[in-house]
């Protein structure tokens, strides 16, 4: 993991003691809401429909046990859940799509307090709000995954501390979120992304990225472009830096809802790419600013230095487990990762379980995942976007210890990539900006679907759920995508079939196609059940429900869940 030196460390903790005098003059009434306003988003603050929300920052997803602690006594000193699952469980945290962390009941008064005690393991809120560039994710399995071409870490590490607090992008016309991905498999969703950066290395050993641009879910999903075929890495970031000063110039600033760099590029196409290069190019020609953005050899190094595999690990021989425990066998099989160290693996700890939102912990909780890491995997965790935890340093021949530990915690559902692993945002429960809620759905599908024989037997099928059009839960890439759209002040379900994130399995990055009118709260359910059930009855042997879609087409689908429709349903 990168190590912050005393630079960062005084950044942080400075960062910090300027949130706290910015909040004081606030409470005293010396600094207005709207003035405020500006400052807690830059920090991560928001005011959602009960309370304060936090989010907090796990670039790339990577965490330490120590700092996973620090984020569970956080939980139990200053979140506060006044019912629901984790009541009377010392307060919760929320695993997010983008690998983030969030709290939602903590008072403002207290939002301070967290500050520094964020600051005190090496964390923040900065820039996970507000119209900068926000957290730069990858891929769950970063610098392990067997596939991998090149380690994205230092180079994620390196656009971290390039765009934190980058003078010139600090206001941009919306929002800008970037992915990294270093891996043959995309499981980082690059295409979905303002910009996205697949690592390659070419037959002579040359490192650089293709580069995409203009990907994003929200009103309008559009997949990501590509812009250029390889950027040589010393020099991603004068590319990225044309890119987003074209877009701050060129972006709209008359209209939210078309102000994501989605929208100029489709707008403008061919036009946009040449002004980007054209700029590229001139800013290597000559502009002296533009030089310092040209990555010094001694600073990756610097950087990558941090990113080796931790002291002790080293090739070991394959370990033949023992499987005659079918739930051992299945966990073996669904939650537990190759690895390109021999005799290690990654495995999941899944937070999917009936009664709990998909990416909710308590800190009870977090505290014992915490307790797994630091037992079985040195320290380390990671944040998936598909809202689990990982830990991705144990041992082959640990594993069977390791099973009945996560047993034990609640982690060893063996659902990893099936229904019940679904995603969903925290919808209108708690967001101030969705339509409907996310979570009563969730858990309504995971209740349908507890026979693990029943899940194996759909096999791998991605369910994202979202509470508004702004796709927190990543529903357009939803093999089945839900979408909670507002009717006259009651909640309705969009449904969508056949959408991708660029893995292997979808085949692509596209968005998932409305299959017809929407849904009330009490069909939706339902109308899922119905697309499983002509899935299952008109499925090839073998087939993935993706590939059934794309096969059938949807008008079968679409038949189905009509059908389950009720007379007050509105057209």
């Amino acid at each position: 993991m990168y190590q912050y030196t005393d630079f960062d460390r005084r950044f942080v903790r400075a960062r910090a003691a300027q949130y706290r005098d910015q909040l004081e003059r606030h409470l005293a009434g010396t600094l207005g809401a709207d003035e405020f306003r500006a400052l807690r988003l830059q920090n991560g603050w928001y005011i959602q429909r009960h309370a304060p929300m936090l989010r907090v920052a796990v670039p790339y997803g990577e965490l330490s046990s120590r700092q996973l602690r620090q984020l569970a006594r956080i939980a139990r000193e200053y979140d506060r859940q006044p019912d629901g699952p984790f009541a009377g469980q010392g307060g919760y945290g929320h695993f997010t799509t983008r690998q983030n962390l969030q709290y939602n009941w903590i008072p403002l008064v207290k939002s301070a307090d967290v500050m520094d005690l964020l600051a005190d393991v090496d964390m923040h809120g900065i820039q996970t709000s507000g119209n900068c560039i926000r957290n730069i994710t990858s891929d769950a399995f970063v610098g392990i995954a067997p596939d991998e071409i090149v380690d994205a870490r230092p180079y994620a590490e390196v656009l971290r501390q390039w765009s934190t607090l980058h003078p010139e992008f600090a206001h941009l016309p919306r929002k800008f979120k970037i992915a990294i991905s270093g891996a043959a498999e995309d499981r980082a969703a690059i295409g979905w992304h303002d910009i996205g950066l697949q690592l390659k290395r070419t037959a002579a050993g040359e490192v650089g990225f293709q580069v995409f641009v203009g990907g994003g879910m929200g009103r309008t999903p559009i997949p990501g472009v590509e812009i250029n075929a390889f950027v040589p890495w010393h020099h991603i970031l004068v590319y990225i830096e044309a890119i987003v000063r074209v877009y701050n110039l060129a972006g709209r600033r008359d209209n939210l809802y078309k102000a994501r760099i989605k929208i100029l590029v489709k707008a403008e196409g061919q036009k946009f790419f040449d002004a980007v290069n054209e700029e590229y190019q001139r800013i290597l020609a000559g502009d002296p600013a533009g030089h310092e953005q040209i990555i010094p050899q001694a600073e990756l190094d610097r950087v990558a230095a941090c990113f080796v595999d931790p002291a002790g690990v080293k090739p070991e021989p394959t370990v033949q487990l023992d499987t005659s425990d079918p739930a051992f066998a299945r966990w073996l099989s669904r939650n537990v990762h190759g690895h390109r160290v021999s005799g290690y693996r990654a495995v999941t700890l899944s937070l999917k379980r009936v009664g709990i939102a998909p990416g909710d912990t308590s800190a009870d909780v977090m505290d014992t995942a915490a307790a797994l890491a630091d037992r079985f995997s040195h320290g380390e965790l990671r944040v998936s976007h598909r809202q689990n935890l990982v830990l991705p340093w144990v041992r082959e021949a640990d594993l069977p210890e390791l099973f009945q530990a996560a047993r034990a915690a609640g982690f060893a559902t063996p659902n990893a990539g099936l229904l019940t692993d679904q995603i969903a945002c925290p919808g209108g429960d708690f967001c101030a900006l969705a339509n409907a809620r996310s979570l009563p759905l969730a858990a309504a599908i995971a209740e349908r679907y507890q026979d693990i024989d029943e899940l194996e037997d759909l096999g791998e099928l991605d369910l994202h759920i979202s509470g508004c059009i702004n796709s927190c839960g990543h529903h357009h890439s939803g093999h089945i995508g839900v979408l909670g759209v507002d009717k006259d002040g009651t909640e309705w379900y969009q449904l969508t079939l056949g959408g991708g994130d660029g893995t292997t399995l979808a085949g692509a990055t596209v968005a998932g196609k409305v299959i017809g009118p929407s849904f009330a709260a009490d069909e939706i359910a339902d109308a899922i059940d119905a697309v499983i059930d002509t899935f299952k009855r008109e499925r090839l042997s073998g087939e993935h429900f993706i590939d059934a879609v794309k096969r059938l087409g949807l008008d079968p689908f679409k038949t189905a869940a009509n059908a389950v429709r009720v007379s007050t349903a509105k057209a």
